[in-house]
């Protein structure tokens, strides 16, 4: 259930009083720090163009998924508009609670989706638990979202987020676009869908691991602080609990 070993060794950091400097010297530094932001920045968005103009799959296989309104369709899930993201969240059947790094996660998701769905975007989460163990847990932790369950289809395999009992013994699974060693049945990650005028449906991009980073709020703000995220060095989330656990 544990992904700690998916992230990079990034080391705590000790912050260094002997830097202490004057406020004149601090804004050399600071401007020069600012060139930086600004080339990341600008390929940010470069990055971002290239991954829009990524090439596109049809989905010619039907999923029918369990959730809150009954059953659906990949295709019911935009629910009226033309792009759907699916977060892949770990949750397998017979789970006593959901993966702790998901839920840092996931604690992030209602804020955004107050928004998303002006810019034509359905959010939606899935796991392959069955709906009565989603909806216990996603009750224990309070979120809005609409959580669905692939229990009984082949989405979770089909998008290399749920493994099976051969994956394991083999050691062995297809995951961000890499043969790695066996981790855990269920991995994170996220899909992103879109709808045409025609009711067609296209797989546009997925993302896993530390592509997933940038749903994290917080640490965009531990980034701003000197410590950092100030993790440990050989399991990096390991400090991680779900918000009622602290």
């Amino acid at each position: 259930m544990k992904i700690e070993t998916l992230e990079p060794k990034t080391g705590a950091i000790d912050v260094n009083l002997s830097k202490v400097v004057s406020r004149e010297q601090w804004l050399v530094a600071r401007k020069d720090l600012l060139t930086r932001e600004k080339e990341l920045t600008r390929l940010r968005d470069k990055v971002s163009r290239h991954r829009r103009e990524l090439p596109w799959v049809k989905i010619d296989k039907e999923y029918v998924f369990d959730g809150p309104d009954g059953r659906a369709t990949l295709a019911d899930l935009f629910d009226g508009r033309s792009q759907l993201i699916v977060y892949h969240f770990m949750l397998g059947p017979g789970w006593e609670e959901g993966c702790k790094s998901c839920s840092y996660l996931a604690d992030h998701f209602d804020g955004a989706n107050w928004h998303l769905p002006h810019r034509d975007v359905t959010f939606v989460v899935i796991s392959r638990a069955p709906l009565s163990e989603i909806q216990s847990y996603q009750k224990r932790m309070g979120w809005r979202f609409k959580w669905l369950s692939s229990h009984g289809n082949d989405f979770n395999f089909d998008y290399h987020v749920s493994f099976t009992q051969e994956d394991e013994r083999n050691g062995k699974v297809d995951y961000n676009y890499a043969t790695q060693e066996f981790i855990s049945d269920e991995l994170p990650g996220l899909s992103v869908f879109y709808k045409d005028e025609n009711g067609d449906v296209f797989h546009t991009y997925s993302t896993y691991a530390r592509g997933l980073d940038s749903l994290v709020g917080a640490y965009n703000l531990l980034d701003l602080t000197p410590k950092g995220r100030n993790e440990n060095q050989d399991a990096t989330m390991d400090w991680v609990r779900r918000h009622d656990e602290y």
